[in-house]
């Protein structure tokens, strides 16, 4: 009775140091830019590449076309036909990184809110600004 007594009491403590131990990160998601919204290139698409998932840990100068770094982005991603004005959703630039495109580039994707600003972005003509 005694060992029994002891084991509940051990199961007991941990589980209650379980549930306490608990810690969740809250990420809440931006919400997605308003189509009337003007898409800076420099202060809202560039900094995609190079922040949370991080396109440049692959895409530098000399490392991987498109070089995705501040300053050579642009450039590199208009030289390459990365986009497409009259059809910004088959853009490379957008659809290769979608979330929801499942079949190619799988390591790394656009959070929902960065997809939605780089689609605008082509829509408002992919202005270097």
């Amino acid at each position: 009775m005694k060992k029994q007594y002891y084991f509940l009491t051990i199961v007991f403590l941990l589980f209650m140091y379980g549930l306490s131990s608990c810690t969740y990160d809250n990420v809440v998601e931006p919400a997605p830019p308003s189509p009337t919204d003007t898409i800076s290139f420099s202060q809202q698409i560039e900094p995609i590449f190079n922040t949370g998932n991080n396109c440049t840990s692959c895409h530098t100068t000399g490392v991987q076309a498109p070089d995705l770094t501040t300053g050579n982005a642009y450039t590199s991603i208009m030289n390459m036909n990365l986009v497409n004005i009259a059809s910004p959703e088959t853009s490379l630039i957008y659809w290769h990184a979608d979330p929801a495109n499942t079949s190619s580039h799988t390591w790394k994707k656009y959070t929902p809110t960065q997809a939605a600003l780089v689609l605008l972005w082509i829509q408002q003509g992919a202005k270097d600004n």
